[in-house]
Formats: structure tokens, sequence, C-alpha cells
């Protein structure tokens, strides 16, 4: 860490840093030579995301908000949020003593409202919300292993079908893959399309008879806390992003934070 200032609790430490260092090092050797660290980069990042905070509205110590934006957009256009995710979460399973990748996932979705113009946002009628649709496929340690983020308006079969179709588009996620598991508005074409396309058995997990309220329910209740997770970074409390693909970012560098964070508390 950088001694110039004090650290604020978002900042990497040097454990969790290095889990991810070779990586970013790499990424950033393109072009003249750095005369900011990665490492300030990024924790100017996970600030904005943990906080809430504009761009513009970044405190002085960190480096000018421009060039933290102008990394972070860099990494959006060229996936690397989604790589850099997908390292951790293999990190943090083998840490737990599984494989890296998982046999079981789990599908849900979550309506936010916008607090922005941009595109893909319409009204949730069931949820009464008008904004974004977040549809997260979580292992069963609740890491995110892929989202989309859609228009709310789009109901959860059709959501759940691009999320999927992206699972069939990157093999690397599923070599392990057996079963999803879903709640009822997975249910339909998308059983079906599951098993022909991804050869997976798609798990549907419904609401218990006379059920009011909150209940936890087999593995659903994974995702739910995942969406918590989300819900407590204040980027993700609501949806501030013109772009769908900005909401998608958000939530990958969340959960790289939530799983550095993991490791570190592992290793000590």
């Amino acid at each position: 860490m950088d001694k110039s200032r004090i650290a604020y609790p978002t900042d990497l430490n040097d454990t969790e840093y290095s889990a991810i260092a070779p990586l970013v090092e790499k990424m950033s050797k393109r072009g003249r030579p750095r005369t900011i660290r990665e490492r300030d980069i990024l924790d100017a990042i996970f600030y904005v995301c943990k906080t809430g905070c504009g761009w513009r509205e970044l405190p002085h110590d960190f480096p000018k908000w421009k060039t933290a934006y102008a990394y972070y957009r860099t990494y959006r256009i060229e996936g690397k949020w989604e790589e850099i995710n997908e390292r951790v979460n293999d990190a943090v399973r083998q840490q737990d003593g599984r494989e890296a990748k998982p046999s079981a996932m789990i599908l849900d979705s979550q309506s936010v409202k916008s607090a922005e113009g941009g595109e893909a946002l319409g009204f949730d009628g069931g949820k009464k919300v008008h904004g974004r649709k977040r549809v997260l496929l979580t292992d069963t340690l609740g890491l995110v292993m892929l989202c989309v983020v859609v228009s709310a308006r789009l109901q959860d079969v059709f959501a759940g079908a691009r999320l999927l179709l992206k699972l069939w588009q990157q093999s690397r996620l599923r070599p392990r893959l057996k079963k999803i598991f879903a709640d009822g508005g997975f249910r339909g074409d998308l059983e079906a399309l599951v098993k022909q396309e991804l050869h997976v058995d798609l798990e549907i997990v419904l609401k218990q008879d006379a059920q009011e309220g909150f209940q936890v329910l087999p593995k659903r209740w994974v995702i739910e806390r995942t969406n918590a997770w989300l819900s407590r970074q204040r980027r993700l409390a609501r949806d501030y992003e013109r772009l769908a693909a900005s909401s998608e970012s958000f939530i990958y560098i969340a959960m790289i934070r939530l799983g550095l964070r993991r490791l570190s508390h592992f290793s000590n």
C-alpha cells in the first residue's frame, strides 16, 4: 500500500493484490510505461463500487478520475472484469477444497430501479420496478459465474435464455456442470432448451404451498444471499449506468472484491 495516504476500507492488502497482480499487470504492459500503479487504479474502482460515488467525486488521494475511468472502461470493453472474476472464483473454490469449476449452479433474477436513462430499460409488472433485471448464475458458494443485465420488462424465462446462451458460448465454465437450480419463473421451454443444448438438468425449486414472506428454500437461498451482497455495494443498490454492459461490469467488480477478501481471510 502507498504510505503517502491513509488506507480506505476498500483498498486491497498485499495478499489480495498478489492474487491478481500477474493478470492485471500483464494486461497493462501495452503502450508507454505506466506512471501510476495498477493497484492504485483498482483501489479507486473498488471505492466507486462500494461507496456509489461518481467518477468525478473520487477523493483527490486516488489517481485522477479520468485515469481510473479509462482503465475501468478498457477492462469492460475487453471483457477483463469477467476474466478476473473467473480467476478469483477458481482460487476461492480451490481454497475451499473444491474443484475450480462447479458441478451445480443456481439461476435467478433481480429487478433493480434505474436512476438514469440509457438502454435496456423497462417495467417489471410483477415487482413494480422500472429499470433493469440482473440475471445471475452462481455456484453453490454464491460466487457469480456469469451475469447478464436486460430490461426489467423481459420475462425471466427469456432473460434466463440469454444468460444460458452466454454459458453455452463459454464452454470453459461448464466442464463438470450437471445441474442448474432455478425458481418457478424459469419453467417452460427453458427446461428442454437446457437439456438439449447444454446437456444439463434444470431443476425448478418451487415455493411451498401457502408460503408467505421469505423462507429458506433448498439451493435457492444461496443466490438470494448473493443478491444481498450486491445490494450492499452502493453503486449497485440502484442501477446508475447508462449501458447494460456497465451494470454487468460492476457486478463482476463487486464479486472480485468479495472473493479477494475471502482469499485473504483464508490465508490468515
